[in-house]
């Protein structure tokens, strides 16, 4: 028997405890929320790792046109024109906003934010909070802020498992807690679930994150949008560790580079060398990884003995591994790292689902069109959830309908998923590929197994990925490596894609046997 908790009812519930989620509870406020989350509140988030800081056009040489020239460039051709530029000029009053709530950016001896260069950024545009600790620095502060805000209950130890909808509308949400299942009825969710990391080996995100608000999203009917887009950071720390460290970009934009095992800087001979868009370098680290060869970042000359009071976070986790950057090359390997695809939003966060919204990386805005832009995530996931929050106090109040509960499903386990997505939708892909990877895992997303919910996620990436005939942005295509031209985005149902699913080869061959 599920608990009612009807001393919460009707008060928006946040799913996530990420940049996201603590910006949309904190934004709403005086307004009563919830904050649902299934680990202690800002931890295991993607934002709390982050390294890098906060893409926002505040320098002197510096201006949202240009922020956005560069965000469209990145993005491939994919960008919504629209809600990149609304994001982008929201990136001061955002950078604002963090500091209203305790947040302390890096400033230079006069009292100015000091910038930092990423990737494919043409300005010093990133503004950071203790160097390379941005995101834990970033987390804490809004964790302090939500603990002093009496409108924000915090509910931790509960995990999101189901929407519950009273015919097209939302009416409540079903949870998991440590004492079984939990009922919160509300007409108000927001989902701020983070990525979809977990579901490859290789990658820089919390383990557990294998695309909840999507599966919950896909289940309620929601649109998704551009789920074939997986980003691949080129510079993960090689090493045993799991999930692998990240190097962030801003190493190689203080003059760090790019070598293989036999001294050759590789990416010279490439338009932007090591500060070329992410699913460039990727794409040749992978090539040359594939022939059998290793990948090393170069810092000696560019940082040497600065290295770890430029970057301490990353230097004690080379140090972890053995390696001082100061005096050795670090081994790095592309590992999973941002997701672009994600549940269809509008410029307020709003889903196709009444009563669903959804903010971050579980979201596709189409900011980041085929390739997000160096450090615009944490931008992103602070505007709209800003954008959100606005978006719900300015609606009448609706208290959610009368729901019933669903069974609680088994907890989610992507251990089946993993080695299939690793496997065939990576850097590199290909028809026979996504055919396969799409055949092994439509059985695991039709069953009512642990793997279902992952292999739902994992099940759209590899159709979206199936019916992309090109090679764009972070998806690559072996057999299709030119660009189309007039690409699109795309948005799908869960229904639409397992008829797509079940009509694909080598399944529909086995079913029809």
């Amino acid at each position: 028997m599920s608990e009612r908790l009807d001393h919460l009812a009707g008060r928006t519930v946040i799913v996530g405890s990420g940049l996201a989620g603590l910006m949309t509870a904190l934004t709403l406020a005086p307004e009563p929320s919830v904050i649902v989350t299934r680990a202690a509140l800002g931890t295991q988030t993607s934002s709390a790792w982050a390294q890098g800081g906060i893409a926002a056009s505040i320098g002197g040489d510096d201006s949202a046109g240009l922020h956005l020239s560069d965000t469209l460039a990145a993005g491939d051709g994919l960008c919504d024109r629209t809600v990149a530029a609304g994001i982008i000029a929201e990136a001061p009053a955002a950078i604002a906003a963090l500091e209203q709530a305790g947040v302390r950016f890096d400033r230079n001896a006069a009292g100015e934010f000091s910038l930092g260069l990423e990737a494919a950024h043409s300005r010093r545009r990133i503004v950071h909070a203790e160097g390379d600790g941005s995101g834990a620095a970033i987390i804490a502060a809004l964790v302090r802020a939500v603990a002093q805000t009496p409108a924000i209950s915090v509910l931790e130890g509960f995990e999101a498992r189901r929407i519950l909808m009273d015919g097209e509308e939302v009416a409540g949400l079903l949870c998991a807690t440590a004492n079984g299942p939990a009922i919160l009825p509300t007409a108000k969710v927001v989902l701020a679930t983070g990525g979809i990391g977990g579901l490859y080996d290789a990658t820089t995100n919390p383990i557990g994150n294998f695309g909840q608000g999507i599966a919950l999203a896909a289940r309620a009917g929601a649109d998704l949008a551009d789920m074939e887009f997986v980003q691949f950071h080129p510079t993960a720390l090689d090493s045993r560790r799991r999930p692998l460290a990240l190097v962030s970009e801003a190493v190689r934009g203080e003059g760090a580079l790019l070598v293989n095992e036999r001294g050759e800087r590789f990416m010279a001979r490439i338009p932007g060398a090591e500060l070329a868009p992410r699913d460039v370098v990727a794409r040749a680290i992978s090539a040359e990884i594939g022939r059998g060869g290793r990948v090393f970042l170069d810092a000696r000359d560019a940082l040497g003995s600065r290295f770890a009071a430029r970057f301490p976070v990353i230097a004690a986790l080379c140090g972890e591994a053995g390696i001082d950057p100061a005096k050795e090359l670090v081994p790095v390997r592309p590992a999973v790292h941002y997701h672009m695809g994600g549940v269809a939003t509008d410029a307020n966060g709003r889903s196709s689902v009444a009563g669903l919204w959804v903010a971050g990386e579980a979201a596709s805005t189409g900011l980041h069109g085929a390739n997000r832009l160096a450090s615009n995530s944490l931008l992103e996931a602070a505007v709209m959830g800003m954008r959100a929050a606005r978006d719900i106090a300015g609606m009448s109040a609706r208290t959610g309908s009368p729901c019933q509960s669903e069974r609680l499903p088994a907890p989610a386990d992507a251990s089946l998923v993993r080695p299939i997505v690793s496997r065939q939708l990576g850097v590199l892909r290909n028809g026979g590929a996504v055919q396969d990877a799409t055949a092994a895992l439509l059985p695991l997303a039709e069953s009512d197994g642990p793997a279902a919910d992952p292999a739902i996620v994992a099940l759209l990436i590899a159709v979206f990925a199936g019916l992309r005939l090109e090679s764009r942005g972070a998806h690559a295509r072996t057999d299709f490596p030119l660009k189309l031209a007039d690409a699109q985005r795309r948005r799908m149902r869960l229904s639409r894609a397992l008829e797509i699913a079940r009509a694909t080869p080598p399944y529909a061959l086995a079913r029809s046997a």
